[in-house]
């Protein structure tokens, strides 16, 4: 799986982390202050990118955690067949057979932008 390990400290609202080996966006970030017993304390509230659930995580400022590399792609629909469209890559021009959104309506020859991590991808 494309990851690196970073700090809890060094991430921040917007940024993707793994909760659940699943890549999730942070939409809340909030730290507590050391106390009498133990350090500082990291809440994260996030939504999985490929699935939509939400999920929470709660560690030390001072702990590693995993950050997954989401590439963000260009493509254009090639074709759209009912539930599923066909997308080039306009980088490597591989094409690529995915869902089509529920909130969409692609057209032939129409440039999208979309996330791909590994084998999962998603239309933004």
């Amino acid at each position: 799986m494309a990851k690196q390990q970073t700090e809890v400290r060094d991430l921040q609202e917007g940024s993707y982390v793994m909760i659940d080996d699943a890549p999730c966006k942070i939409n809340g970030y909030s730290t507590a202050k050391p106390g009498k017993h133990g350090s500082a304390k990291a809440r994260i509230e996030a939504e999985g990118v490929f699935d939509g659930k939400k999920r929470s995580l709660s560690q030390p400022v001072d702990a590693k955690i995993w950050v997954p590399i989401i590439e963000r792609k260009q493509g254009q629909v090639v074709s759209v067949d009912g539930s599923d469209m066909q997308i080039m890559d306009l980088e490597t021009y591989e094409t690529i057979t995915m869902r089509v959104p529920e909130d969409a309506d692609p057209s032939p020859d129409e440039n999208i932008e979309y996330l791909e991590m590994e084998d999962q991808r998603k239309i933004i």
